[in-house]
């Protein structure tokens, strides 16, 4: 025979399970939106400050080795051989803070579809705003 007590345990238990699987689903979310991420403004855009700052702390976060420049293995998988070619511009096969940085705003501008200085979620998630998420986490 069930009991109140058996259907108030069953209830509790399967609410504090459901909560517990609810919880960390909606934290991953929280971190996988990059407008959330990076928006210290709380506008719900990016702007070329706010891009800029994520990737001067990734930079340094990646730069492992200390000698201030990012080679092609600490960029791996967020630029291909080609892309660090192109945005090297003294050709010594690293990237400076500053050339990074020319980087990112580069690549903000390419984002920046209706060139309003923000970026919003569909600019974010077009190739160009793919593109400049990869340098930024």
């Amino acid at each position: 025979m069930i009991t109140r007590r058996t259907i108030v345990l069953t209830f509790a238990t399967s609410t504090l399970l459901a909560g517990t699987s609810v919880l960390p689903a909606w934290a991953a979310a929280r971190h996988s939106n990059p407008i959330q991420m990076f928006d210290t403004d709380n506008d719900d855009t990016l702007d070329l400050a706010e891009t800029k700052k994520a990737a001067s702390a990734l930079f340094d976060k990646l730069e492992s080795d200390h000698d201030g420049t990012l080679d092609k293995r600490e960029l791996a998988r967020r630029l291909s051989a080609k892309e660090l070619a192109a945005a090297d511009p003294d050709h010594d096969g690293t990237l400076t803070k500053d050339e990074y940085l020319a980087l990112v705003g580069q690549r903000f501008g390419a984002a920046d579809t209706d060139h309003d200085g923000t970026l919003d979620v569909k600019e974010l998630n077009s190739k160009a705003g793919r593109a400049l998420l990869r340098l930024l986490k």
